[in-house]
């Protein structure tokens, strides 16, 4: 038996770091490949021309105009893809608007790699559904399979109230922060500290290199890595 092809992606994101994390992220998924990287409106128009797809990774935030007005612009256009919202945007009414126009999930950043292959596989799930549904309750099936996320797993020993606290003190600090100073600003230790930071690091939400300057060994620094607004 044939395997079905993959599910072909493209990926509109501003931010060139960002948007290489976000395809690495999609070519780790069975069944998606990604069929091209656009970094503004403009381009991702352009790339949807030569290139069709079945889903687009987008943006919100771009720097030639909103990605709902690209989207807008697509359904004009005739363009079926679907969307998923990768963006820090939480205005519902922004939401609303995104869903009438196509978007099947909204991904807020910053984001792991589990949440989003979670949405992704759902994303999967809900497109082999065929046939004629027998009745409400497969109906309302199919949409709980998309619209109901399992929460994503983290590490074993990691909590989801203490990585958002130094993720957010993280992304707040201009600069960057060690081990020490991230644990002295959400009340934990610094060798916690560090496997949080080694986390956001592994998912490529930020970055570390050696703080020198001080006598003995260089004490690594971590900076968040600016993906989006």
């Amino acid at each position: 038996m044939t395997a079905p092809a993959p599910i072909r992606v493209l990926v509109v994101e501003d931010d060139p770091v960002a948007a290489d994390a976000h395809a690495l992220y999609v070519g780790r998924v069975a069944g998606f490949a990604v069929a091209g990287v656009a970094h503004s409106r403009a381009a991702a128009y352009r790339a949807l021309e030569r290139t069709p797809v079945e889903l687009i990774l987008l943006d919100l935030y771009l720097p030639d105009g909103h990605g709902l007005h690209l989207l807008r612009a697509l359904r004009a256009a005739g363009h079926p893809a679907d969307v998923i919202a990768v963006t820090s945007a939480r205005d519902l009414a922004v939401v609303r608007e995104g869903v009438s126009l196509g978007v099947v999930q909204y991904v807020l950043k910053p984001f792991t790699f589990a949440t989003l292959r979670d949405r992704l596989d759902r994303y999967a799930e809900f497109r082999a559904a065929a046939g004629e549904a027998a009745g409400q309750d497969e109906v309302d099936r199919a949409l709980a399979t998309l619209r109901a996320p399992r929460p994503a797993a983290l590490p074993k020993g990691l909590s989801a109230p203490t990585l958002e606290a130094v993720t957010r003190t993280l992304r707040d600090t201009d600069g960057g922060l060690t081990a020490t100073g991230a644990g002295a600003a959400v009340g934990i230790s610094r060798i916690t500290a560090r496997r949080y930071l080694e986390h956001l690091v592994t998912e490529g939400r930020a970055a570390r290199s050696p703080q020198y300057g001080q006598v003995g060994r260089p004490e690594l620094q971590y900076r968040w890595i600016r993906s989006g607004r």
